[in-house]
């Protein structure tokens, strides 16, 4: 299939599918004599995997590693899950802090007046030091 056809298939833009064979997560796919790329089904299944671990957040090196450990029938299954789990506990970090910062927003908003005078809680937050 064309990058077109893989695209549609995987859900995988094209800029990617071209990035992701820059960067080596794909193979390089071969040409056809129009010189369009060709995908096969396993490309697309690959396609697949890196969408779905940067849908749960990897970040591409561990997703080169998730894919050597995916291809690997003689890894242990203890590596994999010692990467979601590192995955899993640094997603519940972010997730604190992005709720810190929320509260600290609707704080300061629920502060703020809202009207014409000048005073603002918002900005006087902001600008602490």
């Amino acid at each position: 299939m064309n990058i077109g056809q893989a695209t549609e298939a995987s859900g995988v833009s094209q800029r990617m599918i071209r990035h992701y064979e820059k960067i080596g997560l794909i193979p390089h796919a071969p040409r056809r004599d129009s010189g369009y790329r060709d995908y096969s089904p396993a490309d697309v299944h690959r396609l697949h995997f890196i969408a779905n671990a940067r849908d749960l957040g990897f970040p591409i090196e561990e997703i080169r590693l998730l894919l050597e450990l995916w291809t690997d029938r003689d890894r242990s299954s203890a590596e994999v899950k010692a990467l979601a789990t590192a995955r899993a506990e640094e997603l519940r970090r972010k997730a604190a802090a992005l709720d810190a910062m929320r509260r600290t927003l609707v704080d300061l908003a629920e502060r703020c007046h809202g009207d014409a005078r000048p005073d603002c809680p918002i900005l006087d937050g902001l600008a602490r030091e």
